[in-house]
């Protein structure tokens, strides 16, 4: 039985960074771009940091992400490989990107060339704060005395039962990522619609209903939550916010008043996912019913 095991995930999460050094997590580094610079996000980013992110797409300064490569997964790997330690990966949903596969191909090698490690992949179907809950639950495993092979069962089990509900301010970012129409990114904008979307079973991006005003998209979050959290997987809640601290404050009260027990975490959304869904982006994320 292996015991002695790494937890990484890669720098789409979102999570509390006292709870993150608490259970001793490691992270695979993502790139990105905020105009002519590259930057790479080793670990949470500050908040100081973050709202210089989302002011700088404020004043449309433009913004790209890079997929991790499997020569990166190797390098990021390889050095607990070496230590003896075999690894515990949770990756960026599949159907958000393609890092599950590049880290999947690493793996095949880093095993022939190291027969004793064991590397496990999870897909997590997720992003953003629902890695985090994932993180934080493969780390109570672990500590519980799951072995590698029983915790990566248990996640990939359980991990249709995070829900991630969320509301763009903008609708341009999802126009550019190709979500919308140009036609309904400028009518929905006038009008001050607000679309929610969430991630499906399949890991993918569903648009799922339309909101005019941020008042009425949050109240519609806080009816999803109180239809659909399970207090049996724990109270942690995540509002992960594109810089809109006071808009997160208001929603955490709202579900506060659903669940007085809720643990609810505001973090700023990490830029590896801000960068496609733009600033005032408000999420809210936790163990529920099944998702369809």
């Amino acid at each position: 039985m292996n015991n002695n095991y790494e937890i990484f995930v890669d720098m789409s999460l979102d999570i509390d960074e006292k709870v993150a050094e608490k259970i001793n997590i490691r992270y695979v580094p993502m790139e990105y771009e905020l105009g002519d610079e590259t930057l790479t996000a080793t670990g949470p980013e500050s908040d100081e940091k973050m709202h210089y992110f989302y002011e700088s797409m404020r004043r449309n300064v433009p913004t790209h992400t890079s997929q991790i490569s499997p020569y990166q997964y190797q390098e990021t790997f390889e050095p607990a490989i070496r230590e003896g330690k075999s690894i515990l990966y949770i990756a960026l949903s599949s159907g958000l990107s393609k890092t599950c596969e590049a880290a999947l191909l690493a793996a095949r090698t880093l095993t022939e060339q190291y027969p004793n490690a064991e590397i496990e992949v999870i897909d997590s179907f997720a992003a953003t704060g629902g890695m985090g809950l994932l993180a934080e639950y493969a780390a109570r495993n672990r500590d519980a005395g799951m072995t590698l092979a029983q915790n990566a069962a248990w996640l990939r089990e359980n991990v249709h039962n995070l829900n991630h509900w969320f509301m763009v301010e903008d609708l341009v970012y999802l126009k550019r990522g190709g979500r919308v129409s140009a036609t309904t990114a400028l009518v929905g904008t006038a009008l001050n619609i607000k679309p929610i979307l969430n991630i499906n079973a399949k890991g993918e991006l569903g648009s799922v209903a339309k909101k005019r005003g941020s008042r009425q998209a949050m109240r519609y979050l806080a009816d999803c939550y109180q239809e659909r959290f399970d207090e049996s997987y724990g109270n942690t809640t995540y509002i992960c916010c594109a810089d809109c601290k006071d808009t997160a404050a208001e929603l955490k009260e709202m579900v506060l008043k659903v669940n007085p027990n809720a643990d609810v975490r505001i973090t700023m959304l990490c830029p590896v996912i801000g960068a496609h869904t733009g600033p005032g982006m408000l999420s809210l994320i936790f163990w529920g019913k099944e998702m369809d």
